[in-house]
């Protein structure tokens, strides 16, 4: 195999692409399973992501068969000799049309709400996928890239069959793939983890890329990106996977305790991470558990074993270069929040602010009056059970807190607008308590 997962995939694709960076690229991945790769090329060039929405039209007695296809604005791409061929009628191919275009624009919907697609007109697009198989769905992609007005259209994918090139090739202007192997039988066997991408994903993916602030999408002339790096954080014996992401002058960084096993690719956690970084915050998201350990339920509801691990990766973190001197704040989400807060109760954590996002600080049981730090809980207003699991922890609490109620959400905040209410809830609370850490001095 090739790749750990899509996100992996993607960060490998990007690495062939970087002499897009600076330029006027939009990105745009193929639902669901390339958007998650995608989201990772444009983080990496600074490029706006989009979806390409494509349907291709199947001839009505043989549907396996393209008869051409449709995308968004309008536009379809008809191969008259197949119509032809098929004798395909006029009428049939209406019909047709107009099925696939009632699916189009439901899906559109979902991914991006009320927004508009992103315009190509006279730019270069990068259309991007998991991995091409026959290439059917790549040529119809490139091929409505094109008919929206593109300048360019470079297809980009992290695996395919070692001829993909005498398929594809006069669909797009470049074709950029790092793996080309004989012996293709499917795109899953290059990956250790291809579970499917469900549409809550890739709408967080999206949502994920609109709170990237403008100077990580294009830093200006003179201003950099946030540096940002995967990390291998030491946890006592262990080594956990993980990502770093300081800003220049950076207020803090808010270490994120993830939740109910959920690993650094949360697509939530990792939309707030975004809106911190644009607020001037760090952030470091890490595995708090290994891949084998996550298979054990009861590891998930353990908080102790949670807790030890931030508390160690919080020390892990104060030796980076990156992190001298900034203020240490914890993110919790679901059980996480727990960890956060018996990691900031310990009498040498030093943290200096926690958020809990839909969390179980109830978890943290007998450690809640020990925690010093300045804690915000944020719960869904139909959340009723979490919030009033929430009322009882916050009763325990002695530092200053506050209870924050998002009207209308549910527990994982997945409804339009939630989630960037919880983001700057959290944006506000750390900005607003975070100062540098105090300096240490040692004793002989």
């Amino acid at each position: 195999m090739f790749f750990l997962d899509r996100r992996d995939a993607g960060r490998q694709l990007a690495a062939l692409l970087k002499h897009f960076k600076g330029s006027d690229v939009v990105v745009l991945g193929l639902p669901r399973g390339g958007v998650p790769v995608a989201a990772e090329v444009a983080k990496a060039l600074g490029a706006p992501l989009d979806v390409c929405l494509v349907r291709k039209l199947g001839v009505p007695f043989q549907p396996e068969l393209g008869m051409g296809a449709i995308g968004e604005g309008c536009v379809r791409v008809i191969s008259d000799e197949v119509v032809r061929s098929a004798r395909v009628t006029p009428h049939e191919l209406a019909e047709v049309e107009a099925r696939e275009r009632e699916v189009l624009e439901s899906r559109a919907r979902r991914y991006r709400g009320r927004r508009e697609p992103a315009v190509l007109t006279g730019r270069t697009v990068l259309v991007v996928d998991d991995g091409v198989a026959t290439g059917s769905t790549a040529r119809a992609a490139c091929q409505i890239a094109r008919a929206r007005g593109a300048a360019r259209v470079v297809l980009a994918v992290p695996v395919a069959p070692h001829d993909w090139t005498a398929r594809l090739g006069a669909d797009a202007d470049e074709l950029v793939c790092p793996h080309t192997p004989w012996d293709f039988y499917a795109i899953g066997q290059f990956y250790a983890d291809f579970s499917q991408t469900d549409d809550d994903e890739v709408v967080a993916c999206l949502e994920e890329a609109l709170a990237r602030p403008v100077s990580a999408r294009r830093a200006p002339t003179g201003q950099s990106a946030p540096e940002d790096r995967e990390a291998d954080v030491r946890a006592g014996p262990l080594v956990l996977r993980g990502q770093l992401t300081v800003p220049e002058g950076a207020l803090g960084i808010v270490v994120f305790a993830h939740g109910s096993g959920s690993s650094r690719h949360s697509p939530r956690n990792r939309f707030v991470a975004a809106g911190l970084n644009g607020a001037g915050l760090g952030t470091l998201l890490f595995d708090l558990l290994t891949e084998q350990e996550a298979t054990d339920r009861a590891n998930v509801f353990d908080t102790d074993l949670l807790a030890r691990r931030l508390t160690d990766a919080t020390g892990w973190l104060r030796e980076q270069p990156e992190a001298q001197g900034l203020a240490v704040g914890y993110f919790g989400a679901s059980t996480g929040a727990a960890a956060a807060l018996w990691a900031a109760a310990e009498p040498d954590a030093r943290i200096a602010a926690v958020v809990s996002r839909g969390g179980r600080p109830d978890l943290a049981g007998p450690r809640l009056p020990a925690v010093t730090a300045p804690t915000l809980l944020i719960v869904g207003g139909h959340d009723r059970l979490v919030l009033d699991l929430n009322r009882g922890a916050q009763a325990r609490l002695r530092c200053e807190n506050d209870l924050a109620v998002v009207p209308g959400a549910t527990h994982l905040f997945e409804e339009p607008g939630t989630l960037e209410q919880v983001t700057g809830l959290a944006r506000d609370w750390f900005t607003d308590h975070m100062a540098p850490a105090p300096h240490t001095t040692a004793r002989f």
